[in-house]
C-alpha cells in the first residue's frame, strides 16, 4: 500500500484537489487498492471546513466529487503514517518541517517536483485561478503516478506494499 498525504495551507483548495484528482487517476489506472490517499492542511484556519465551493466546482466539472471531505491539520504522526508528503508550494515545506520536526526520510516534496517544470502551484484561493490550479495539480499527479509506475512501486492491480 502506498501513502500519499498531498499538504497545502488551509486543505479546502490545492490539497483536497490534488487528493481527489489523484484518487480519480488511480481509480482510471486499476490501482485504486494500491493506494492510501489523503490531504490535510498546515494551519488551522479552516480546520473541520468544506472544500472551498470554487474548487468544489472545479473539480465537479471534471467529473470529480469531493462531497464529504473536511480540513484538517497535518500532525507529527502523519510522517510516520504516509510515505509521501506533498506540498503544493514550498512555503508548506517550510510549515511541514516544523510540524514533523524535520525529514529524515525524505518523504517531503513538492508535488510539482515530479513534473518536467518543477515549481509551487500558486494558491486558488488568493488569485482566484482555480483552472490554473487544476491544471498544475493534474500535471503533478500525473508526473508523480508515472514516477511511481517507472519505479515499480504500483503493479497490475495487485497491491504493493513500501
Amino acid at each position: 500500500m502506498i501513502k500519499v498525504l498531498f499538504v497545502c495551507l488551509g486543505n479546502i483548495c490545492r490539497s483536497p484537489m490534488a487528493e481527489f484528482i489523484f484518487r480519480d487517476m488511480v481509480q482510471k489506472r486499476g490501482l485504486a487498492g494500491q493506494f492510501r490517499i489523503a490531504s490535510a492542511a498546515t494551519s488551522r484556519e479552516e480546520i473541520g471546513n468544506p472544500v472551498y465551493p470554487p474548487a468544489q466546482r472545479k473539480l465537479r466539472e471534471h467529473g470529480i466529487d469531493p462531497s464529504g471531505k473536511r480540513a484538517r491539520q497535518m500532525t507529527g504522526r502523519d510522517y510516520e503514517e504516509y510515505d509521501y508528503l506533498l506540498a503544493a508550494e514550498r512555503r508548506n515545506i517550510t510549515n511541514m518541517l516544523r510540524i514533523t520536526g524535520g525529514d529524515p526520510q525524505h518523504k517531503i516534496r513538492r508535488l510539482l517536483d515530479y513534473s518536467d517544470r518543477p515549481r509551487d502551484i500558486d494558491d486558488p484561493w488568493y488569485s482566484g485561478d482555480f483552472e490554473t490550479a487544476y491544471r498544475d495539480i493534474t500535471e503533478g499527479c500525473a508526473a508523480f503516478l508515472d514516477y511511481l509506475q517507472r519505479e515499480g512501486l504500483t503493479g497490475n492491480g495487485k497491491e504493493k506494499e513500501k
